[in-house]
């Protein structure tokens, strides 16, 4: 699921609250049919929740682990790219 710089963007954008999928659309820059594709594997995968209202359907994270696995997955990478990477400094300056 985390192999998609588009499903990232997704969950990223989801951590700041519930989207519609024209919402998320133009804050990921995307097309809404190829989000509403992204939105469907996530949903299968759990990573998201979605409820209805009218004829909008609004997609919310399902719960805090799927936040924390982007972030985690993020802060890998970072250590792979750099021995000092950027979420260290973050923390020292708390």
């Amino acid at each position: 699921m985390l192999a998609d710089a588009t499903r990232i963007r997704i969950i990223l954008a989801l951590r700041d609250g519930e989207f519609s999928v024209n919402s998320l659309a133009e804050l990921v820059s995307k097309s809404p049919p190829a989000v509403s594709q992204h939105l469907a594997k996530l949903r299968l995968a759990r990573f998201v929740t979605s409820r209805q209202e009218g004829t909008k359907v609004f997609y919310s994270l399902a719960n805090e682990h799927a936040r924390q696995l982007v972030s985690d997955a993020i802060f890998q990478a970072e250590h792979s790219l750099s021995s000092n990477p950027r979420h260290h400094h973050a923390e020292a300056g708390a």
